[in-house]
């Protein structure tokens, strides 16, 4: 099976954005990709909470996600949407929505990302994502026909009882799309999706924002780029590097099955008490 990751640079107009978008997604099924996939927040890439409020738009009413719909209908291919920016979050936040859409243009699945990224990376770089978005509550896998697939976003990364949930919930692919900090994805963003795949046997599909991201308001925003796509047993079979761009891979889903044949991990959990806590006494 033929796969694109569209690598953006997406920037906080939506409008444009949705138009680079989806003559990427033309092109890529011109190119013989089935299956396509952009990155987190493909619509807005912002650090400016009153510019979201005036661009954002919720599902029902988001002309990208109309758009993105009639994309994948007209050129008769699956879709990640890796997420939107949308508002409809809980206390008023807005929400990280990845959609997966089906070759006739319908929603088959959506999930809300769950781990939201409050850290301090360094003295300059600082994210509070939960200032400004509700985060979700539930894991998804949908059984797209061709592959099983779960859901996940960028953060949701760091946590791999999420991705083993998947997997043991029948997960052949995990999507991880992503706008990754450069500080974090230089130190840890391979090594981790490696992990992922070696630990459920998955194939990891990680489209990513790369660059500068171009703010009318607010700072402009660094991504690290490097969408790539891990095999099942933890071979970088791609990297897209640093520059926007459309990568093909062919991925063949029985690899799924030969990696947990050989290393039946999914199947051995054990039940266990604890753990207990010990102090020395004469610390």
């Amino acid at each position: 099976m033929k796969i694109a990751l569209l690598q953006l640079t997406s920037s906080d107009h939506p409008q444009e954005n949705c138009a680079v978008t989806c003559d990427l997604i033309a092109r890529a099924a011109k190119e013989g990709a089935a299956f396509i996939c952009t990155p987190e927040v493909t619509n807005c890439v912002s650090m400016d909470r009153a510019h979201q409020a005036e661009v954002l738009r919720h599902q029902d009413d988001d002309a990208t996600l109309a758009a993105f719909r009639a994309a994948a209908a007209s050129n008769d291919v699956w879709l990640s949407v890796g997420s939107l920016a949308l508002k409809g979050g809980a206390d008023g936040r807005f929400v990280n929505r990845s959609f997966l859409i089906a070759p006739n243009g319908d929603i088959a699945a959506w999930y809300d990302k769950i781990h939201m990224f409050d850290v301090r990376v360094s003295d300059t770089e600082t994210y509070a994502e939960s200032s400004g978005y509700a985060p979700g509550d539930r894991a998804v896998v949908c059984d797209a026909g061709f592959a099983k697939i779960g859901l996940t976003v960028c953060y949701d990364l760091r946590f791999p009882h999420l991705h083993r949930a998947l997997a043991k919930a029948g997960a052949d692919i995990l999507l991880l799309p992503s706008a990754f900090s450069p500080v974090t994805g230089a130190a840890h963003w391979e090594t981790l999706l490696r992990a992922r795949a070696i630990e459920t046997g998955c194939y990891v599909i990680a489209a990513a924002q790369t660059g500068t991201h171009a703010a009318q308001t607010g700072r402009d925003r660094q991504t690290y780029g490097h969408s790539v796509v891990i095999a099942p047993w933890g071979e970088v079979l791609a990297d897209a590097g640093t520059d926007p761009c459309i990568l093909h891979v062919e991925i063949d889903l029985s690899e799924v099955s030969k990696a947990r044949r050989r290393i039946p991990a999914l199947t051995h959990d054990r039940d266990f008490s604890g753990p207990e806590v010990y102090e020395f006494p004469n610390r």
